[in-house]
């Protein structure tokens, strides 16, 4: 039987700086990422004009039930197609990308630690905190550069949505998490309190295996 894969959760606001973060331990620990920006919902039953006006920062256009299947499917090192979406038309595009995951996998979202199934699934729990000052600057860049949007956009998006939503729904998460880290501080701070806890939970198991598993 394969050895089950170690997964890395990795929540906070929108622009903390859990991409900057799930980067650098993926370096550390040669890991796979997941993000689950990829598994927005498919809107091209709505039209266009409509399709904008979807609230994409609520956990429910997300599709936390093949979310929950896919990383439990990684959990048990089992190679997953994930989706493609298309932020500038808010729509799955056909095709897939298989992830067959490494040693580590590192789930990486703004509701990573909102649905209690896929906390479950998680060895170490990290919530990346920052300020909103800060988290809709590196939105703005990000959603300008990368979707197509203006910088007008992001704005009123952020004042309409992102920041209600985070108060509600991703925020309050942080009381999960084995590992808070400020998006602000040093990333080898962060990286190396996050192996940490990593290391320690790795520890803990191999000390609890039954006398010979691992000669099985």
């Amino acid at each position: 039987m394969a050895a089950e894969i170690y997964l890395i959760g990795i929540a906070g606001p929108s622009g903390a700086g859990k991409t900057y973060l799930a980067t650098h331990l993926t370096a550390a620990l040669d890991a796979s990422v997941l993000a689950l920006d990829r598994y927005y919902r498919n809107l091209s039953h709505l039209p266009q004009e409509e399709r904008a006006r979807v609230n994409f920062d609520a956990p429910e256009v997300l599709d936390h039930e093949l979310i929950v299947e896919q990383v439990a499917g990684l959990r048990n090192n089992e190679t997953v197609r994930l989706p493609v979406y298309d932020f500038a038309t808010h729509t799955r595009i056909r095709r897939t990308e298989a992830l067959r995951p490494s040693d580590v996998v590192i789930v990486e979202g703004l509701f990573t630690l909102h649905w209690p199934r896929l906390r479950e699934l998680l060895g170490t729990k990290v919530f990346v905190d920052m300020n909103d000052e800060v988290c809709l600057t590196r939105r703005q860049e990000r959603d300008v550069r990368e979707r197509g949007r203006t910088p007008e956009s992001v704005v009123e998006q952020y004042a309409a949505t992102v920041t209600p939503m985070a108060y509600r729904y991703v925020r309050p998460t942080i009381v999960h998490a084995d590992v808070v880290v400020s998006g602000n501080g040093p990333i080898g701070d962060g990286v190396s309190r996050v192996l940490a806890h990593y290391q320690r939970q790795v520890a803990s198991a191999k000390a609890h295996e039954p006398a010979g598993q691992a000669q099985r």
